[in-house]
């Protein structure tokens, strides 16, 4: 399961971005647990300068604006682990990551 932050003092843009989060949450089906977090010190802790803040899974995704529910569901997607230049066939010598 997903665990999301929304780092914010509550301004609107703050509540704009939590809506979308759980908009997108709830129309692509995905298991997350949502949390607003308004606390100034655990914000910093983030180091977050501007709010609102989406925080996946203890990675701050996007700070100071309120992204498109189509770059949300891009954060909120399981991120690939591996090698960058799939299907490069190093004759090089070099490698690419």
């Amino acid at each position: 399961m997903l665990q999301v932050k929304i780092l914010g003092t509550g301004c609107a843009k703050c509540g704009q971005l939590a809506d979308t989060v759980r908009a997108v949450i709830a129309a692509d089906g995905i298991a997350a647990e949502v949390e607003k977090v308004q606390d100034m010190q655990e914000i910093i802790s983030y180091n977050v300068l501007s709010t609102p803040a989406l925080v996946v899974d203890g990675a701050v995704r996007s700070a100071g604006r309120v992204p498109s529910a189509e770059e949300i569901r891009s954060m909120l997607a399981p991120r690939t682990r591996g090698c960058c230049c799939k299907g490069s066939s190093g004759a090089s010598g070099s490698s690419c990551c």
